[in-house]
């Protein structure tokens, strides 16, 4: 295994690195690597967080990544328990993959609406505000959980806002959690 130490540097803090030490060679060459983020453009170093391009992605894949994977288990359950006494094992692989199919794609596309939602309002809500905290996430949790389910009106729109909120802030507040006590 490799040795890493850390070096009192002025600069920037570095860590000791010999690539030949696990051969036993007479070799001595250490490299002096940084601990901090490396960033391809210094623009991106004196940034606090993502843009908003790059939020609208993420929430948007994630969104639609975890609604396809639940979907498609709850649609693979419901193929399994909707087959029945004289299928053939073929026919019944067949009604799994087609149920966790459709559902998975339902569940995805829905979750990943929210999520374009959500990465908008948020984006949106950091630009009107004019500074980047937790209020802004349960604020667009808020406005995702109405603005989705404003058709079907007032009263859905109010529910399904507080539960958005409540999400977002639930979410917040499990980040918070795993930062202070999850040692990484």
């Amino acid at each position: 295994m490799a040795d890493f130490t850390k070096s009192n540097n002025d600069e920037q803090s570095t860590r000791l690195y010999n690539p030949y030490q696990d051969l036993q060679v007479p070799i001595q060459n250490l490299y002096n690597l940084p601990t901090a983020h490396e960033h391809l453009f210094i623009e991106e170093a004196s940034k606090p967080s993502r843009s908003w391009g790059e939020n609208l992605q993420y929430y948007t894949g994630c969104g639609y990544l975890s609604g396809a994977i639940m979907g498609g288990a709850k649609g693979s359950i419901e193929g399994l328990k909707s087959a029945e006494p004289g299928d053939t094992l073929k026919l019944r692989v067949n009604r799994v993959l087609n149920s966790g199919g459709h559902v998975g794609r339902r569940f995805g596309n829905t979750f990943g609406v929210l999520g374009l939602i959500f990465a908008g309002l948020e984006n949106g809500v950091i630009h009107f505000r004019g500074r980047d905290d937790l209020l802004n996430t349960v604020v667009a949790g808020l406005g995702t959980g109405a603005l989705y389910k404003a058709a079907a009106g007032p009263r859905s729109a109010a529910i399904a806002g507080a539960i958005g909120g409540i999400a977002a802030a639930a979410a917040v507040a499990g980040k918070q959690v795993a930062k202070r006590y999850v040692p990484i």
